[in-house]
């Protein structure tokens, strides 16, 4: 029966993990609460492939308690009672472990489901996800756990499973590997810190590579072709899009353009084309706005240009404009504004619109009493004093001028004829 590579090298001990040392390492905490054999409900969460599955199978065995595993993509609530009547069996004597992947797909009533049996011991709740815990994580099952967090692995902790799925290969196909200078070092950067896309990249390599005289040879062409885009960790839906776009602007917004372009490209190379040019458009107004405004006809060009392109030619226009944006002046004057005129008004702050305002055309026989509107344009430089909010938010003052070139040519051009 085939067995994949990644299920037959899987680690058997806390030793053979590679990576994790924060929490696995000599004197990490994990480490010793598994050690201790006084297992508490537990929460893991990080990418794909940094070993939390695994981390499971050998809290279960130190442990000697049954290890049930559930998918919440699957899984419903008729499995979990199944778990739980075969509790106080010979079935699971020590009480039983239960290893809920992807915790973050069940709703809110199932995760409540698990609560009695977490909280008597009876089941010990390990779960995972690839998500942030805290945001998709029933509170009541976070109260009750502890929450350790598994980072991607750097290319120098997946190495040695790299050389070890090699030689593990070597005996299965009963041949003498012979990789090519950069194969392993190519693997272990491409596969973005999840071990199990190394490990799959080296089984397909083997695969696919030409065999002669008891021999294989491992090319660094076939490799890069076997691990194409697999360091490439995205979700549209998930944690990751959000945490990329948020550091495109923030790299942006700091001045950066070798970083802006770093993140650009992982969202041009995941083909989220709409992502990037979204966020590039609330950029040019929320960060560099009104210091550089033609910055936002600008990169709407580049933007329609893209979209017209398409992949992977939209890379070009994308790339002028956030480079653009990254070395413009910034100024975030109209974003406070316009924030701080908003919540006045989820304030309820407000009043009736002042009567020369509104569109009015003839008043009653009071009408001598009534302000009237005063045209700006019939006043020396446009511009008359009069007031134009409501008489509750009558002094309010909203934008302050920011500190670069264009708004202070600004502020001086308004206080010199303002008198201000």
């Amino acid at each position: 029966m085939y067995r994949p590579l990644a299920d037959e090298i899987r680690p058997t001990t806390l030793d053979e993990i590679v990576g994790q040392g924060h929490i696995l390492g000599e004197n990490g905490i994990l480490r010793r609460i598994i050690l201790s054999g006084n297992i508490p409900n537990l929460v893991f969460y990080g990418p794909s492939g940094t070993g939390k599955t695994t981390v499971a199978n050998i809290i279960a065995t130190s442990a000697n308690r049954k290890l049930y595993k559930l998918n919440a993509t699957t899984a419903t609530l008729s499995d979990i009672r199944a778990i739980i009547e075969e509790l106080d069996t010979f079935m699971a004597m020590n009480g039983a472990l239960l290893y809920l992947d992807e915790i973050q797909y069940f709703n809110k009533k199932q995760q409540q489901s698990l609560l009695e049996f977490i909280e008597n011991g009876k089941i010990t709740l390990i779960a995972s996800t690839t998500e942030n815990p805290y945001f998709y994580v029933f509170n009541a099952i976070l109260s009750r756990s502890t929450v350790f967090e598994f980072k991607p692995l750097k290319p120098v902790d997946i190495i040695p499973a790299i050389r070890r799925a090699i030689s593990i290969m070597e005996k299965r196909l009963e041949l003498t590997a012979e990789p090519e200078d950069g194969v392993i070092g190519h693997i272990a950067s491409a596969c973005g810190g999840d071990v199990r896309k190394a490990i799959n990249a080296v089984e397909l390599l083997f695969t696919v590579s030409e065999k002669s005289a008891g021999k294989i040879k491992l090319t660094l062409e076939d490799a890069k072709a076997a691990s194409q885009k697999s360091a490439m960790r995205y979700d549209r839906e998930g944690d990751g899009h959000y945490d990329i776009l948020s550091a495109f602007q923030k790299s942006i917004r700091g001045s950066d353009p070798d970083a802006a372009l770093h993140y650009l490209a992982r969202l041009l190379e995941a083909g989220d084309l709409i992502s990037a040019c979204r966020r590039l458009l609330v950029i040019a107004a929320e960060d560099i706005g009104l210091a550089y405004p033609q910055c936002i006809p600008i990169v709407k060009a580049c933007v329609d240009s893209a979209l017209q392109l398409g992949l992977p030619e939209a890379c070009l226009p994308l790339a002028d404009a956030t480079i653009l944006l990254s070395t413009s002046p910034k100024s975030n004057s109209g974003t406070t504004a316009i924030y701080a005129a908003l919540a006045d008004i989820r304030a309820g702050k407000g009043g009736d619109i002042p009567r020369h305002l509104k569109n009015v055309h003839a008043d009653g026989a009071d009408a001598k009493s009534v302000e009237k509107y005063k045209y700006a344009h019939n006043y020396p430089n446009h511009y008359v004093r009069q007031q134009y909010l409501p008489d509750e938010l009558k002094n309010v003052r909203y934008y302050e001028y920011g500190d670069n070139k264009t708004e202070q040519a600004a502020k001086a051009y308004w206080d010199a004829i303002k008198g201000s």
